[in-house]
């Protein structure tokens, strides 16, 4: 099982909200070769984590079948970014499209890119929340704990489900 999150806060180059942005990014996403879409989670709203003066995030997860290198899939990854108008700057930046490897078929690595499961993936419930919609018997990988289990875990953070009348 391989585990996507996408977020963005901007709008696309073309003018597309966080929300219509992460769509089309799903889209893109699909069309990668080697892989196989299995399932999409709602979209959520959440504040910029840590607390930052940007925009709310619109985010979800994707789950994909595949058996693909994980740093040729993060470069596909990164190539989506950067045609949605990506910049890297400082981290936790404000971004038009973010997408970030969040599990790869259970790989456990410290190195090279990308470091899996996600380093911080378990602290976030802007992650964790869509997971449970793609994959709610989801466990992670190195801590061993549930999605439900992490969730539960984590100290309150604002979260609540993207209202289509938002975009």
């Amino acid at each position: 099982m391989i585990l996507v999150a996408l977020g963005a806060n901007l709008k696309a180059l073309d003018g597309a909200s966080p929300l219509e942005t992460c769509r089309a990014a799903v889209a893109d996403v699909r069309g990668i070769p080697g892989l196989s879409f299995v399932a999409g989670s709602s979209w959520y709203r959440s504040p910029p984590f840590p607390r930052a003066e940007q925009p709310d995030y619109c985010n979800g997860v994707v789950r994909l079948r595949g058996n693909v290198d994980p740093a040729w899939l993060l470069a596909q990854l990164q190539a989506i970014e950067s045609r949605y108008g990506r910049q890297r700057s400082t981290p936790n930046a404000a971004r038009t499209l973010d997408l970030d490897i969040i599990d790869f078929n259970g790989l456990v690595r410290a190195g090279p890119d990308p470091v899996l499961p996600h380093p911080r993936a378990h602290q976030r419930a802007f992650v964790l929340r869509p997971i449970l919609d793609v994959a709610p018997a989801w466990r992670h990988p190195q801590l061993g704990s549930s999605v439900t289990a992490l969730l539960a875990e984590l100290p309150p953070q604002e979260i609540s489900f993207w209202a289509e009348s938002e975009d």
